[in-house]
């Protein structure tokens, strides 16, 4: 499959790397802590705020104290991060200005991710604390197109989870790549299995047809 585009946006919690089994471990101590009933690993909670998931689940007078032991929690094992099959290849392939990552974790465990993960850190990434409204509002695809000086008509967004393709469907991009088989329940335009063998070259956008899921 063959796209034109001027610019690629990123998710990255699931699509640029993997951060599952850390952010699991995280949450559940932090539900140990402030809120034994809830269920992060749920498909509703997927690509979301954290301090909109905290902000859900305590009394206002706690969000402070619970958000802040949630975002140490996840630094902790940031560390633990690992690439997703293609990401390297294709975020160090690309020409300068024509991506960025969309993310949902606040600025210090976005960046400790992608730096886990071994992956370039774009310098117009978007992370929570840049937008007021999280995905699935369009604000954090309006800022990365923005921020890339293209018309969100004119970018492709690539997403795991449903929060964030309504977001990407909301702010206009031209089209939205699931990625992995988590995608499948997404209302993303295509699927694929994972970044391997797509290229860009700033204009033209490829995805290996043996490579989707949809």
């Amino acid at each position: 499959m063959k796209f034109n585009a001027k610019g690629l946006l990123f998710d990255n919690d699931g699509v640029l790397v993997d951060s599952h089994a850390a952010a699991s471990v995280a949450w559940a101590q932090w539900s140990k802590e402030f809120a034994p009933d809830f269920n992060w690993d749920e498909p509703q909670n997927a690509g979301r705020r954290a301090e909109d998931k905290v902000r859900e689940r305590v009394a206002p007078e706690l969000f402070e104290v619970a958000n802040d032991r949630i975002n140490e929690l996840e630094q902790l094992s940031a560390a633990e991060t690992v690439a997703l099959g293609g990401a390297v290849d294709l975020l160090t392939s690309l020409p300068e200005g024509t991506w960025t990552v969309c993310t949902s974790a606040n600025p210090r465990l976005g960046r400790a991710r992608l730096a886990a993960a071994g992956l370039p850190i774009p310098a117009q990434l978007v992370t929570a604390a840049d937008v007021a409204n999280g995905k699935p509002n369009p604000d954090p695809y309006l800022l990365g197109a923005e921020r890339l000086g293209f018309d969100p008509a004119d970018c492709v967004v690539f997403e795991d989870a449903q929060a964030g393709a309504l977001a990407a469907i909301a702010a206009g991009v031209g089209l939205v790549v699931g990625v992995s088989e988590a995608a499948m329940e997404t209302d993303a335009d295509i699927v694929v299995r994972d970044l391997t063998g797509i290229t860009f070259d700033g204009d033209e956008l490829y995805i290996p047809d043996k490579n989707r899921l949809r």
